[in-house]
């Protein structure tokens, strides 16, 4: 399955001759290439689980969600290998992918109960007669999911296609494919052949996935991707879900406790090196409080750096996308207080970098960084913040740290993103589905709306024919009212086929 590449390159990940070469992001030592799917391996598996698609969402939900919860019973149980598989690929602390992984379980877990008692509606027509909706499968989905958190966010999609009765082809990122491909054999073996497919690639493979004849793609990633995909979409007619860049802004109001509020900025923009979708990006703090706050997010940040805390990016390709922008503010004006400067040694680090002086001109403030990077700003006003946080083609989400009901209304009706959190900038429970907005997708990447998000609705309008009565050609039509009244005496005097005082369980006498 793995073949041998030369050492020798500059990132983590490469694409050449022999497929995907993966590299330690703390050492840039060779770990192993994995064989890159060939057009045909990848048609044939869209072409199996097309053919398995009838057969599967004809299964019942019950049955689907079994399957799902032996699915999460078999990821638990590969947790430690997947962990450390998920380690060595990515850089992520062996702790930090243990936990995504037992995300992973839970929402399968979720989607094994959920998946049941998604239904239609009953809708008010004529009393005599039947109408509501019910929920279909689209048929196959294609999921292209990232390296940050790939066996949470993985689980999440493929969870909900499979409880809904969508046959899945699995595209993983090309950052991590050891691992995409063990999970996959992982979850495939608790339902039936065909179900659940995984293919090996990079983009080259994801434009043939979304190309291809399938009915749903789900996509997380960047936006650049997040774009052709949906242009790929929006000509074969399948239905897209993005979930994709993002550019969060934290808004710190004057009335909070500075060092809690940097605390707080710390977690958002450090956590996972600052690698995940609703990290803090560019911070906007009230002058009344900004040296404070600045000084103790400097110390936050001081602090990760002297005990080795920051964990590596995955790879250097992206450290040189991060540090171009940390460099191209500090050109501009801003400081770099802490961090900003690529350590010397193996591997992919960067240290955590707090930025200030910045202005709404950066590329540090309008564009996705997705590394270790605090970039601040001073507002002379709690409107001035909210206006700034506002702004740019990003609608992922947005925090807001303030201690005013009026501001916290305010906030929420005034910002343009997916998700707004108030006082905390991770958290949340569960099922708080969210649509990205702008360049930060659409469709329900998680939660109960995302069965909508996989099934079709079908409005069922069921009425009584006519009352008839079978006649001969020859014979004049009955009188409808007579009819009728002739079968209710026929039901009447027929016997009930089981129960009664004078049968036994199965209908026999006693």
């Amino acid at each position: 399955m793995h073949t041998t590449a030369k050492p020798g390159t500059p990132t983590s990940q490469t694409l050449d001759g022999t497929g995907l070469t993966i590299r330690d992001p703390r050492t840039g030592e060779y770990l192993w290439s994995v064989p890159e799917a060939e057009s045909g391996a990848v048609n044939h598996a869209v072409e199996v689980a097309r053919s398995a698609a009838v057969r599967w969402a004809a299964v019942a939900p019950g049955e689907r969600g079994a399957a799902l919860r032996a699915a999460a019973r078999a990821l638990d149980a590969a947790a430690g290998e997947l962990a450390g598989l998920n380690s060595s690929e990515t850089g992520r602390p062996f702790e930090e992918a243990l936990a995504g992984i037992a995300a992973g379980v839970s929402t399968l877990e979720q989607y094994a109960e959920l998946g049941p008692l998604h239904r239609g509606h009953s809708l008010l027509g004529n009393r005599s007669a039947s109408d509501y909706t019910v929920a279909e499968p689209r048929g196959v989905a294609v999921l292209l999911t990232p390296w940050n958190d790939p066996v949470a966010v993985a689980c999440g999609l493929i969870g909900a296609a499979l409880v809904t009765g969508n046959t899945v082809v699995h595209k993983p990122s090309e950052r991590c494919p050891r691992l995409g491909e063990a999970l996959g054999e992982v979850l495939a073996a608790a339902f039936p052949p065909g179900v659940l497919l995984t293919v090996s690639g990079g983009a080259g493979v994801g434009a043939l996935l979304t190309g291809a004849a399938v009915d749903v793609i789900a996509h997380v990633g960047s936006s650049a991707a997040g774009t052709r995909i949906a242009r790929a979409g929006a000509t074969t007619g399948a239905h897209v879900i993005r979930e994709n860049g993002g550019n969060d802004p934290l808004v710190v109001d004057r009335d909070v406790d500075p060092g809690w509020a940097a605390e707080q900025a710390a977690i958002g923009a450090f956590s996972n090196s600052g690698q995940i979708c609703t990290s803090v990006e560019r911070i906007y703090v009230h002058e009344a409080i900004a040296a404070r706050f600045c000084a103790a997010l400097e110390a936050e940040a001081a602090l990760r750096n002297s005990n080795g805390s920051v964990a590596p990016l995955v790879d250097t390709r992206l450290r040189d996308t991060v540090h171009a922008q940390v460099a191209g503010a500090v050109k501009q004006g801003a400081r770099a207080v802490e961090g900003g400067a690529v350590p010397a040694g193996p591997g992919a680090f960067y240290p955590a970098t707090v930025l200030l002086g910045c202005t709404d001109s950066m590329q540090v403030m309008t564009e996705e960084t997705f590394g270790p990077v605090a970039a601040v700003q001073v507002v002379e006003t709690f409107d001035d913040g909210l206006q700034l946080a506002g702004s740019g083609r990003y609608g992922l989400a947005a925090t807001v740290l303030t201690g005013s009901i009026a501001h916290v209304q305010k906030a929420i009706a005034a910002l343009p993103v997916g998700t707004v959190k108030i006082n905390e900038v991770f958290g949340g429970a569960p099922g708080g589905s969210a649509q990205p907005r702008g360049a930060s997708g659409e469709g329900f990447g998680y939660g109960p709306e995302l069965l909508d998000e996989f099934t079709r609705v079908k409005v069922v309008h069921v009425a009584a024919p006519p009352a008839f009565a079978l006649h001969l050609p020859d014979e004049p039509m009955p009188d409808p009212v007579q009819a009728e009244r002739v079968v209710e005496e026929q039901t009447r005097d027929e016997e009930p086929l089981r129960g009664g005082p004078d049968r036994g369980q199965d209908g026999g006498p006693q």
